[in-house]
């Protein structure tokens, strides 16, 4: 037993000494998939699952900081899950609370919230707003909360914004429509002022984004882990960052 310890240990370390500095992704959205299959597989209840998958969030940041990544944008909760049954929903977004209460706790990190927050029960969207009121300050590593989040809902939530501060303004729609460009919407998407994801990572074998920042993600590098999200190890993160830094990204050209 204590030879493939040591053999992943040393695996491990390879790996880390592999990745060059600047080809560390600086942005890295995660698509924390297999928390129920893993429950099921386990012969557990779903909660114990959605539980294990919240505790990897936190070790799973912690690498992001040992590794240099400066933002991190995690798919918690989209606006297809809350058509889950309600007593899934409660656990689900009892554990999103709790998970909160400790990103909060370390203090290394700023959390900003990520969707809909008013398709959140009002004390959770309170939580997530008051927690990125509190965490506005800190240096460490960005955290987005993706929660009641739909990349189709943000995209139509910006277009209406943009209409809305247009009329305030006075403009006439035609005008709204001549002068509409890629970069006016970016301003009124859920993470203005953001870079656009380098890397996006789903776990759990599945291969598609599920509406996981798709504006954002037009240039993102792809990375797919077959691992259901609590069994993703340190050592699978390394490999999505050495396939990463492989890569030559083009951005269309």
């Amino acid at each position: 037993m204590k030879f493939p310890s040591f053999a992943y240990g040393f695996y491990e370390r390879k790996l880390q000494r592999s990745l060059a500095p600047d080809r560390i992704p600086h942005h890295v959205g995660v698509m924390v998939d297999g928390n129920r299959r893993w429950a099921k597989l386990a012969g557990a209840p779903t909660r114990h699952g959605h539980q294990a998958g919240a505790d990897k969030i936190l070790e799973f940041l912690g690498w992001c900081r040992e590794l240099g990544v400066e933002m991190v944008t995690l798919y918690m909760l989209s606006t297809d899950n809350m058509n889950r049954s309600a007593e899934e929903i409660e656990q689900l977004l009892d554990i999103i609370g709790n998970t909160l209460d400790r990103l909060g706790e370390t203090r290394k990190v700023r959390v900003q919230p990520v969707g809909a927050l008013d398709l959140l029960p009002e004390h959770l969207a309170s939580k997530v707003t008051e927690l990125a009121e509190r965490t506005s300050c800190i240096e460490g590593l960005h955290v987005n909360v993706a929660v009641g989040y739909g990349g189709r809902r943000e995209i139509v939530d910006a277009v209406k914004e943009l209409l809305l501060q247009a009329d305030s303004e006075g403009s006439t729609l035609t005008e709204v429509a001549e002068n509409l460009s890629v970069g006016q919407i970016s301003e009124y998407l859920y993470t203005r002022g953001q870079p656009d994801p380098d890397l996006v990572i789903r776990t759990s074998g599945e291969q598609r984004l599920s509406g996981f920042l798709m504006w954002q993600s037009a240039y993102s590098e792809f990375y797919f882990c077959e691992a259901l999200w609590p069994d993703f190890r340190r050592v699978d993160f390394l490999r999505a960052l050495r396939d990463y830094g492989r890569r030559q990204r083009r951005f269309g050209c």
